[in-house]
């Protein structure tokens, strides 16, 4: 079983509020996918290490974003990790900039990534 970081928790507690629900319900997935997943706190920012590091979540004043690691490796046929969904312009995480639940792919291309990361991680 993965570990939880209470640092996580403080990380989305002192966030903006319109992020929490989105930071909350990643980590949810995160751990869904990814029993074993660890979180910690990389470069300020809240990190899921499977194996090292595969995917993180950052909350900003305007928006919160999230991407993966090996991003370009994952198979997107819906092109969710490309401009379909980065309308913000060009932001960290590899979703682009989101700004509520409405912003995020669907769960099933979200737990689709996350398991493929991890499968990544686990050849690396």
């Amino acid at each position: 079983m993965g570990k939880k970081d209470p640092r996580i928790d403080a990380y989305i507690a002192q966030s903006a509020d319109f992020t929490k629900p989105v930071l909350k319900h990643l980590r949810k997935l995160v751990h869904q996918a990814c029993p074993d997943a660890e979180e910690t706190i990389k470069w300020s920012f809240a990190s899921f290490d499977y194996k090292g590091p595969f995917c993180s979540m950052a909350s900003f004043k305007q928006h919160c974003v999230f991407g993966f690691w090996k991003s370009k490796l994952l198979m997107d046929p819906g092109n969710y990790l490309g401009e379909r969904f980065n309308q913000g312009g060009e932001a960290m995480g590899n979703m682009g900039r989101i700004t509520s639940l409405k912003n995020l792919p669907p769960d099933r291309v979200i737990l689709n990534f996350i398991k493929q990361a991890k499968k990544l991680m686990m050849k690396a």
